[in-house]
């Protein structure tokens, strides 16, 4: 257990170490500070606004900023979803795969197009190595578009115009994407990562039997899907695969890809705010719920399963469905933050975690800021701060205030729409598979751990997340797998669209507001009390709105296990169809698989 736990604190002083000195870089390039990058990026920036013609000097309103959002990433979408039809005629296709169904190939574009990542298919056996370097594209553009929005509503949050989308979304792929996920790659590289454009290895087992080994260009993927929180996987499995995730070192540098651009974040608006105590605060009380969580889950996976341990008599930790290079430790803390980063990347079987895990990961896809998505993360914490707001000042009888900006009914409506969208996009669907379960979404499981898997699934769309449970027949012919694919395309375009436009047109509304000026009456922000008023707003909502799911879930699967009376239900879904080594089988063919949102 020492061992274990010495692995998660080392991680987490990385992470505390790391966040204030990439905060500080962000805001330099956000600011339009000199960086280091400088001399050999702004020749490249200057010849994209001259080709592209824009001017660094326009700013944008918060309609045009989401217009120029909206229409930018409808023709990204368009152009990939092009690729993946025609795949079949197009270069780079080493094994001779044909084109997917049409809504396996609609919901894989969706899905990386808004930063998800969640896949219904098996990447080695659906997709070419051009289709998969197009969903590289992809994940470098929605991780761009998110940072974008984040800080646009920085700025407009602290007063400041809101800047030019385009400028934004190129310098955050310049200057942070881009060479943050080159390092990446080559230390991934180095340690056994494979990156080429052959096809697949074929090797003499010692039974004299032929096995295909599949491989691809995966280093460079495996970089901006950590850093990026895009989470998809180029193999079926994910960072389980060998070849994504090989050693204890290249799990470390991928736990830390995740992570280091939201926690940074905080600290980055510290610096835009001009109040570093503010940033500090925040990211302490976010760094709190993440430790707690990580503690939970770690404590389910050592614990066990208690009739397991009950038959063997003595303790032992719950293996199933992990990898042994990485044990029970290393798969909480991966598990806690992929969730919590929304990056959706998984190096082991969210399926087989203990109740207490179950709990964590879907408690940090219900707040959706522990550390939260790429830049709209950030801004969804400072939603929950404006919230603290309204209601303490309603408790005082005085009205609201944010950095001197007054918070008035536009705002609080805005603010609301960020909120209660999400769990509109996730128990709608969720309610309907629940009551169709054999006709029309094949969920495997009947019992309490079915409710999570369904809820978990649609939860992670919704959050931009993209990892799943598992037990669902997403990845099988109509109607269960067009009805996953269908359904979970709502709730990723509803999560990810209609928060973006309610946070620049709040982040629009904030920045021509007057400053007023401070009083002895002013609430600080930036003091402890308020921080835990924040905290405790952010625990209540989230407890409230998703609380019968996680009763009916987690919970209730945690005292039955526990009580000794849990039987495992009949698998009920269509059978499940074995692929073989990487032939040409249609997507209909895959089988579910613990990758990225399955």
């Amino acid at each position: 257990m020492l061992e274990g736990l010495i692995q998660i604190a080392l991680t987490l002083i990385i992470v505390v170490a790391i966040a204030p000195i990439f905060g500080n870089y962000m805001a330099r390039v956000y600011m339009g500070e000199p960086t280091i990058l400088d001399p050999a990026i702004k020749p490249v920036e200057q010849l994209i606004y001259k080709a592209s013609n824009i001017r660094s000097v326009d700013s944008m309103t918060g309609w045009q900023y989401t217009r120029s959002l909206l229409y930018s990433n409808a023709a990204m979408g368009i152009f990939v979803y092009l690729i993946f039809m025609l795949q079949g005629v197009l270069p780079l296709n080493a094994t001779s795969l044909s084109a997917p169904t049409w809504d396996t190939a609609l919901h894989t574009t969706i899905s990386f197009l808004t930063n998800t990542d969640q896949q219904h298919y098996s990447g080695e056996t659906t997709f070419t190595y051009l289709s998969q370097l197009t969903l590289g594209f992809l994940m470098f553009t929605s991780a761009a578009t998110g940072l974008a929005v984040g800080i646009a509503f920085i700025r407009g949050l602290t007063g400041r115009p809101l800047g030019n989308f385009y400028i934004d979304l190129i310098q955050s792929i310049t200057r942070i994407l881009l060479p943050i996920s080159l390092i990446i790659a080559l230390l991934l590289l180095m340690s056994g990562v494979p990156e080429t454009l052959a096809g697949p290895a074929v090797a003499r087992t010692l039974e004299g039997d032929t096995q295909i080994i599949a491989r691809g260009p995966v280093a460079h993927f495996e970089s901006i899907k950590q850093l990026g929180e895009n989470g998809g996987g180029f193999f079926a499995i994910n960072s389980a695969h060998p070849f994504e995730n090989p050693n204890p070192f290249t799990n470390l540098l991928e736990t830390l890809g995740m992570v280091s651009i939201p926690a940074a974040m905080i600290h980055t608006y510290g610096r835009f705010a001009n109040n570093k105590k503010q940033g500090w605060l925040i990211f302490w009380m976010v760094f709190g719920i993440y430790v707690i969580l990580i503690g939970i889950a770690a404590f389910g996976e050592y614990g066990g399963n208690p009739q397991i341990n009950n038959l063997l008599g003595s303790q032992q930790p719950n293996l199933e469905g992990k990898e042994v290079r990485f044990g029970w430790a290393e798969t909480a803390l991966w598990a806690v933050t992929t969730t919590g980063t929304m990056c959706g990347a998984v190096n082991g079987m969210h399926d087989s975690l203990m109740p207490p895990g179950g709990f964590a990961t879907l408690f940090n896809l219900f707040l959706q800021i522990v550390w939260g998505g790429q830049g709209t993360g950030t801004a969804y914490l400072f939603i929950y701060s404006i919230l603290s707001v309204f209601l303490t000042g309603l408790m005082v009888g005085r009205t609201p205030e944010f950095l001197g900006r007054k918070i008035e009914k536009r705002e609080i409506v805005l603010a609301s729409v960020v909120l209660l969208i999400h769990p509109i996009a996730v128990l709608i669907p969720g309610a309907i598979s629940l009551a169709f379960t054999d006709s029309l979404s094949g969920i495997s499981n009947q019992g309490f751990h079915g409710i999570s898997q369904v809820m978990y699934e649609y939860a992670s769309a919704a959050a931009n997340n993209g990892s799943g449970f598992e037990g669902l027949a997403d990845s099988q012919p109509a109607p269960t797998g067009l009805w996953w694919n269908l359904s979970t395309c709502f709730s990723l375009l509803l999560g990810r669209y209609v928060p973006i436009i309610a946070l620049l047109l709040l982040a629009d509304s904030m920045t021509k507001k007057q400053l007023v000026p401070e009083t002895t009456g002013t609430l600080r922000t930036d003091s402890v009390l308020f921080t835990s008023v924040t905290a405790g707003v952010i625990i209540i909502l989230g407890a409230l709105t998703f609380f019968p799911v996680l009763a009916l879930g987690p919970i209730a699967e945690g005292y039955e296990i526990s009580s000794g009376k849990f039987e495992p239900t009949p698998i009920t879904a269509p059978p499940l169809a074995t692929p073989s080594p990487l032939a040409t089988p249609s997507p209909e063919a895959t089988t579910p698989t613990p990758n990225s949102g399955q």
